[in-house]
């Protein structure tokens, strides 16, 4: 028996590889199929299931894909329904995959169809749950992102207690949990940086599997502090229940290289976004007008997601030399199919062709520091709200609304002043920067290193105090 969990952290998503025998099973896998099938291959095995924990939110899953390519059986848990042809399992079914078994326990919470896949060795002993996004490291899914449910998030969070105290606390101490994602996932809220672990760990180190919690309890705790999830988790859902076009169709037209003369032409045409994917250091020396920064080497496809609200928004891309499938494959993740080809030469051939570009300001803290002191100032804090709560600038000219809500924010600040943005660390602040600039606000100024390097300066700031602690 093998067991390989194939880890992708930019979605913080854990697929896994199971074989036994020459038959492999593939547990949540990526929107990229090849790879499972090439390792299949190589060990001169057949992929005989594709076994999905639940309908994905944060991302597009490949089992549809893979499916077509190899002829395996497609499983979902009780109460699937979907447009193409799977295999809705029954509680406790079992599925022979050579020497073992993979055993079926729905555990619905998280969503309806949640299900937490047991492997059964081929010593008869639970050796391991795949546990989706029932039981994380830390933590449990989220009870709120149940498809056209008329249940409410506090039913789902009721289900997900019986779920975790009948099903997976009466596990053995010593099965491994193989969990869909790690710390960096929406899905949940205080998940480990750790991607494998033990059940008997959890169940003294999990806040969610405490012996002494009663269902009151677990529902108030599991609900505290979310955050209402990111526009595209329902769309992505949707997705994994209807199906999409192959990942192979999608690669192939955003892998298109353009001249400035096509790609602008094609920009007009088409009503497309350009999307500059470069550093933000790069994009704020030089851009195309009305482009917008989202970096790929920061949380990429998630801050997409959150930020392009149409899933089939038209996309052309300025990405660094040899980043560009990467760019397309990263967009396809969480559902974005529509990348219409990338800028060949990138912005270098774009002011080559003669045509315009534009930059955006970009202040140290120590000028920074200068202005503020020498006038009165607005500033826009674009962190996160617990971030922002916990620390922050002192003064009535620090406006903040978190860069995830920056579309419903538009109204709230006001294109004749001049804002100075900052972020933790310079990475959303260049983010707001170039929205905001495209919906024509352009007295913008961003705050080199964000607020870890305001916090190095004399500036006042606040930091919260959590009135439990005070004597």
């Amino acid at each position: 028996m093998k067991i390989e969990q194939i880890y992708t952290g930019c979605l913080a998503q854990g697929a896994y590889y199971i074989e036994s025998n020459g038959e492999v099973a593939i547990i949540d896998p990526l929107r990229e199929t090849q790879q499972y099938v090439d390792k299949a291959n190589n060990e001169n095995a057949k992929i005989k299931y594709i076994f999905e924990t639940h309908f994905h939110a944060d991302f597009v899953s490949g089992h549809v894909d893979l499916a077509k390519k190899t002829d395996a059986k497609i499983i979902f848990g009780p109460r699937a329904e979907t447009t193409y042809n799977i295999h809705s399992a029954k509680d406790n079914e079992e599925f022979k995959l050579g020497n073992v078994t993979i055993k079926v326990l729905h555990t619905p919470g998280h969503t309806l169809e949640s299900s937490t896949f047991l492997l059964i060795d081929e010593n008869e002993k639970e050796h391991a749950i795949f546990s989706g996004d029932t039981l994380f490291l830390g933590d449990v899914g989220r009870p709120d992102l149940a498809i056209k449910s008329n249940l409410t998030k506090e039913d789902l969070a009721g289900m997900l207690f019986d779920s975790l105290r009948n099903k997976i606390m009466t596990l053995p101490d010593d099965v491994i949990v193989y969990p869909a994602h790690g710390a960096g996932s929406a899905c949940g809220k205080n998940l480990s940086k750790e991607t494998v672990g033990v059940l008997g760990d959890q169940k003294k180190t999990n806040y969610a599997l405490r012996s002494d919690m009663t269902r009151e309890e677990f529902i108030e705790e599991v609900l505290d502090g979310i955050t209402p999830p990111p526009q595209y988790f329902a769309k992505n859902a949707m997705m994994n229940k209807s199906g999409y076009d192959t990942f192979e169709t999608v690669l192939k037209k955003g892998d298109t290289a353009l001249n400035p003369e096509a790609f602008e032409n094609i920009a007009n045409q088409e009503d497309a976004l350009v999307l500059d994917v470069r550093h933000e250091k790069e994009f704020i020396k030089a851009h195309i007008p009305n482009s917008i920064f989202i970096g790929i080497h920061g949380g990429f496809a998630p801050w997409v997601g959150a930020l392009i609200t149409d899933l089939k928004q038209p996309i052309l891309l300025i990405a660094p030399k040899g980043k560009e499938q990467e760019t397309v494959t990263r967009l396809s993740r969480v559902g974005y199919d529509n990348t219409l080809g990338y800028l060949e030469g990138g912005i270098d051939a774009w002011e080559a062709a003669g045509k315009d570009i534009e930059t955006i300001a970009s202040i140290s803290v120590d000028e920074f520091s200068k202005h503020i002191n020498n006038k009165n100032v607005s500033i826009l804090d674009v962190r996160k709200d617990g971030e922002y709560k916990s620390e922050r600038l002192e003064g009535e000219y620090v406006q903040h609304f978190a860069l995830d809500y920056i579309n419903n924010n538009m109204n709230a600040i006001d294109k004749n002043k001049t804002y100075y943005i900052h972020c933790a660390g310079g990475y959303r602040s260049v983010i707001a920067a170039s929205i905001l600039k495209a919906r024509g606000f352009n007295d913008l100024i961003d705050v080199a290193g964000g607020f870890a390097a305001i916090k190095n300066t004399d500036l006042p700031t606040t930091n919260f105090v959590c009135p439990s602690t005070l004597k």
